[in-house]
Order: structure tokens, then C-alpha cells, then sequence
């Protein structure tokens, strides 16, 4: 609805960061799952990332080259062509990065800009699963620690790039990575209050309340952005 100009979304573009966060909380929560039962595969994981992404990213690639041909004059079908080239490598984010404020009106003219997202993810997932594997290894018990350090530290980068550059901090994955490692946090304590010693207060009343209350509360903040958020909010 904010893509399409409908009045009364404009923080709309709120829906890639739910959709970080979303991701980071699904890949973590698979990855703890398997890591649990001595399946977890390196290989597998990025494979199953290929099949996932790949079929409809090549399908959209084609399909908006073929109407671009049609419709683009030469200048803009040159550039359509270099940001597929970076697309593929899953680098359009920098591509983007160099070219366009995503709020400007050129913004709308860039037919594959919204894979600056896809591409902010899979830099992630290319990085975050040898983390894992490491903390696993040789720190385990630090691991949520570790996740909420790097969370404090990619947030508080991404503030400080807002009042210098904003193009960076919307775009590029170090302002980025808070979002997807708060996904992964929820995820690692979820696995944490659903398992041993702690079951009896997770399933508890009082808990239960507390945990429905922010729920709501979650959803309210995000419905609240949507609607009340626009391009001139930091």
C-alpha cells in the first residue's frame, strides 16, 4: 500500500525491517534446532538459501529485463543491465548505495531496486552461520552474549550514520545487521525459556500474560509506524 501511493501508509517502508528481524529469527532458530540434533550442515544450509532465493530472483531478473527492453530508453536499460551484474553477486545494496536515495523520485524509476533487501540478507547469512559454528565450539556459553554485543554495536553505528550519511545506514549491511540479530536473539531465547529448569515459568500464568501483553504491544508499535512514520523520520 505504501509502494502503490495509497494515503495513510507512509511508514510503509517499516516492512523490510519486520521482514529482517523475521528472517533473523526463522535462520537462527533452524540453525539451533539443527546444531541440537547434530545435523546442522554448512553445505545444506547454503543450498537450501539457493533453492529458496534463486529460482525467483533469476525469474524477475528475466522478466523485468525483457518488459525494460520494451519500455526503457538506453541509458536507463545500460544501468538496468549493471544492476543486475551486482544483483547476482548479491551486492545490489552497493549498487543502490551509489546511485540513488530510495526516497528520491528517481528511486521509483529503478525497476530491480527493491533487491537492495535480498541482498543485505544473503551478505548476512554468508557471515552469520561461521559465527555460529565458532561460538558453538569455543564459547558457548556466550553466544547470546555475543549476539546482543554485536546488536548494541551495529545499532549505535547506524545512529551515527543517520546524521552523516543516511544512504549507508538505510542500505548497507553494518547499519543493517541489528535488525537480523535481534530476530536471532528472540530466537535464542525462545530455545532458552522453552527447555529444561525453565519450562514451568515459561508455561506460567503470570508469564503467559506478560508475554501476550508484548505481543500486542510489539504489534501496536509496528502498526503505529506504518502509519505515523514517513520519509522525513530519521
Amino acid at each position: 500500500l505504501f509502494h502503490a501511493g495509497f494515503a495513510g501508509f507512509s511508514g510503509g517502508f517499516i516492512g523490510v525491517d519486520v521482514f529482517f528481524v523475521s528472517s533473523g529469527y526463522l535462520i537462527t532458530r533452524i540453525i539451533i534446532n539443527e546444531q541440537a540434533s547434530g545435523t546442522f550442515s554448512l553445505a545444506r544450509f547454503y543450498e537450501r538459501r539457493a533453492r529458496r532465493i534463486l529460482p525467483a530472483l533469476f525469474f524477475t531478473i528475466i522478466f523485468t529485463f525483457m518488459l525494460s527492453w520494451l519500455v526503457l530508453p538506453p541509458n536507463e536499460l545500460k544501468e538496468l543491465g549493471e544492476s543486475i551484474a551486482f544483483i547476482i553477486t548479491f551486492l545490489s545494496n552497493i549498487f543502490f548505495y551509489n546511485q540513488v536515495d530510495y526516497f528520491d523520485t528517481a528511486a521509483e524509476l529503478k525497476p530491480l531496486l527493491h533487491t537492495w533487501s535480498l541482498a543485505v540478507e544473503e551478505q548476512f547469512y554468508i557471515l552469520y552461520p561461521l559465527l555460529l559454528i565458532a561460538l558453538a565450539k569455543y564459547a558457548r556459553h556466550f553466544i547470546l552474549h555475543t549476539l546482543i554485543i554485536l546488536a548494541v554495536a551495529s545499532l549505535a553505528y547506524s545512529e551515527y550514520l543517520v546524521s552523516r550519511d543516511q544512504a549507508a545506514a538505510f542500505y548497507l549491511l553494518p547499519a543493517r545487521a541489528w535488525e537480523l540479530l535481534l530476530g536471532g536473539i528472540a530466537a535464542y531465547y525462545v530455545a532458552n525459556y522453552r527447555s529444561g529448569a525453565n519450562t514451568q515459568y515459561y508455561n506460567g500464568r503470570a508469564h503467559q500474560i506478560t508475554s501476550d501483553l508484548l505481543g500486542i504491544t510489539g504489534l501496536a508499535l509496528i502498526a503505529a509506524s506504518i502509519f505515523f512514520f514517513d520519509n522525513e523520520t530519521p
